[in-house]
């Protein structure tokens, strides 16, 4: 989107994202910003109207943004056991689904 104007995030989350691309270096994102360039990325590939190159370097950034947002979820739940830990609090424990139960 050409001179397109993103709005300033709300900071609520302070892990930095650190993107970078073979030519050049993105500057880091928060989390929430991520998401949100995610978001708008994923709406523009679903209209089906950008050309094949694109569409390529769109989902190209896309998967760049998905590792990056999976490894600032990992970090802040690796802060938050530590933190637990050393408030002695229990671990997190694995969340589980039992299907058996649902229907």
């Amino acid at each position: 989107m050409p001179g397109a104007c993103l709005t300033p995030p709300k900071r609520m989350c302070t892990v930095p994202l650190m993107l970078t691309s073979k030519s050049e270096k993105t500057p880091a994102l928060d989390f929430e910003t991520a998401m949100r360039d995610l978001e708008e990325l994923v709406e523009r590939l679903e209209q089906g109207d950008l050309p094949l190159e694109e569409s390529l370097a769109a989902f190209e950034r896309g998967v760049m943004l998905t590792r990056a947002c999976q490894a600032a979820l990992k970090d802040a739940e690796q802060k938050v056991e530590i933190l637990l830990k050393k408030a002695g609090e229990p671990a997190i424990e694995e969340f589980t689904t039992d299907e058996s139960k649902i229907g």
